[in-house]
């Protein structure tokens, strides 16, 4: 039985949030602030985070920075801002989704069964996987070259595998999105110039042969 964490500072919303995914079978836990949210991950190990982004004391955004030091649990963002900025920002530091306020609750379920349907077919015992000097151990999410990881997002690490597992293949930044994401992204398709600029950022730092080639006019994949 999966375990969800809801934190937002709005008790009306934790509530109803909390109503929607107990009647899809999710044990709920909430948080009305995130003052003790690292503190409780390590206690309860929870399996996916309901994250508010503007709260008092500590936001969302400061708080994903310090899970990710921890855990690569997966976040859901949910904010009273729906500028194009906050919706980037929140995925480029290791967000999972992102749901501008006002919401439909049956929408958020969508997208958590998404994410943990996505997550149950990686976890099936599959492959490890080498290409150039960069191995893959997609059971464990790992990744690393000559036995030093490679530490990558979430977002990061989907699009580096699935562009691993079709490498020579070219694919737009539309396919991208949708078999990253998995539905209808309304956001911004420059998304994915940025997860690319970041892997390469780091695929160089570790001096790497593997390279993310970019098909001018179309897209990108990788050679091999």
């Amino acid at each position: 039985m999966k375990h969800i964490f809801v934190v937002d500072d709005e008790k009306n919303i934790r509530e109803l949030v909390k109503k929607y995914l107990e009647k899809e079978g999710y044990v709920v836990t909430l948080l009305e602030s995130g003052i003790n949210l690292l503190s409780k991950i390590k206690e309860l190990c929870p399996d996916l985070i309901v994250l508010d982004i503007m709260m008092p004391e500590i936001d969302g955004i400061e708080l994903c920075k310090e899970i990710r030091k921890i855990s690569d649990i997966p976040i859901v963002f949910i904010s009273a801002k729906d500028e194009e900025f906050d919706r980037v920002l929140g995925l480029e530091i290791g967000g999972d989704d992102y749901l501008s306020k006002p919401f439909s609750p049956r929408e958020l379920v969508v997208r958590i069964k998404n994410i943990f349907r996505r997550l149950e077919k990686i976890e099936q015992p599959v492959e490890l996987i080498k290409v150039m000097d960069i191995s893959f151990d997609i059971k464990r999410r790992y990744v690393e070259k000559d036995g030093e990881e490679l530490k990558l997002t979430t977002k990061e690490y989907e699009l580096m595998e699935f562009l691993v597992k079709n490498k020579n293949m070219p694919f737009t930044r539309e396919q991208l999105i949708e078999k990253i994401w998995g539905y209808d992204y309304l956001g911004d398709l420059r998304v994915i110039d940025d997860l690319v600029k970041r892997i390469r950022k780091k695929l160089k730092a570790l001096d790497s042969k593997l390279k993310i080639s970019t098909v001018w006019g179309y897209g990108y994949k990788i050679n091999a």
